[in-house]
């Protein structure tokens, strides 16, 4: 199997990054991470770039250009595919053009419900019955894209931010490596 270069991009705590790291060591998962990317000097995604002996950058997403400088890299290193994995930067129309169809993001809902940030509170503030994740293609729309893949439990009346948090967190480490093996066994 011909694994895919892949660039992680985080910006919190890196757990689906140590969880996607993990998982790209077993010869059968089709992606290979070559770079992790992150807007926040202070992300765990760092320690577990240098601990893992992958390269990463460090992007100040307040110049101008941090979008070209970003695509130079990802050029130089041959990266075909990328992961989002908590960055918590909107990607410009003009970046997601150039990897269409080859950036997909992790969000701690059941899309097309509760989009964009805040998305525990929003939930129990409505009272929804379930939740979950979803796996999506990254288009010009927030949290829009095509979902690959999806996957859902009960709330309990005891749940609050800090458990639907964790419980969102712990489906998310088998569906999003679930979701990329599914996207290159149909390619």
């Amino acid at each position: 199997m011909v694994k895919k270069n892949t660039c992680v991009f985080v910006s919190g705590q890196g757990s689906n990054l140590k969880n996607l790291i993990h998982r790209s060591r077993d010869a059968n998962f089709p992606i290979n991470i070559k770079l992790i990317i992150t807007n926040n000097k202070n992300s765990k995604g760092i320690f577990f770039a240098k601990i893992n002996s992958i390269p990463y950058l460090i992007v100040n997403t307040k110049l101008k250009n941090h979008e070209n400088i970003i695509l130079k890299i990802l050029k130089k290193k041959g990266i075909s595919f990328i992961c989002l994995a908590g960055y918590m930067k909107i990607i410009s129309k003009n970046f997601i053009k150039k990897f269409k169809n080859k950036i997909i993001n992790i969000h701690p809902s059941l899309l097309p419900k509760f989009k964009g940030l805040n998305t525990f509170s929003r939930i129990l503030k409505n009272k929804e019955k379930k939740t979950g994740c979803t796996v999506h293609y990254v288009n010009e729309k927030l949290d829009s894209g095509q979902i690959i893949a999806q996957r859902a439990f009960y709330i309990n009346l005891n749940d609050n931010e800090k458990s639907l948090k964790l419980k969102t967190q712990n489906l998310e480490y088998r569906v999003f490596p679930e979701a990329i093996i599914k996207i290159f066994r149909n390619n």
